[in-house]
């Protein structure tokens, strides 16, 4: 019983340290998608910036990255009994359409057997790639990709 009383005592107090913030809660928020304004201050959304809708493919900038969209896929509809995306990029509709057909390996399961049509885990096209949108990014990024890496120390290596 005297172990109880202590035990008991630092649960009924758990509520009072937890409700004490050490920060203000009236601080600047974090400058990022939604600039200005505190931490509790509940801002609107920025709206969201149009999709791309150029039909040119991206350069992608390293190995097994997947394709971006090149297109607006607005009103697409992605689910369990339909996927619009396979009305023109499936094998048997991407020559009449002229788009490029999805890669070989959407058609085959973990184990590597191939499948008549697209594997399950394969279906949900924008799991994977995603459509683009002109805007400036939110921070920095000083990503280079291989072959610009590659060139720069073969030039430094040069005497």
């Amino acid at each position: 019983m005297k172990r109880l009383i202590p035990f008991l005592l630092l649960l009924l107090g758990l509520p009072l340290l937890a409700a004490q913030p050490d920060y203000p809660l009236d601080a600047p928020a974090p400058d990022g998608r939604r600039p200005g304004g505190t931490i509790s201050q509940d801002r609107p959304a920025p709206p969201l910036a149009p999709e791309e809708n150029k039909d040119i493919r991206r350069e992608r900038a390293y190995p097994e990255q997947p394709p971006t969209i090149p297109h607006t896929i607005a009103g697409y509809r992605i689910d369990t009994n339909s996927n619009k995306c396979l009305s023109c990029h499936s094998r048997a509709n991407s020559a009449k359409v002229q788009a490029p057909m999805i890669s070989i390996t959407h058609y085959m399961d973990r184990d590597g057997q191939v499948l008549a049509s697209v594997a399950p885990r394969r279906y949900f096209c924008v799991q994977c790639h995603v459509p683009q949108e002109d805007v400036k990014p939110l921070v920095g990024n000083s990503f280079e990709d291989i072959d610009s890496i590659l060139k720069r120390d073969a030039a430094a290596s040069k005497p």
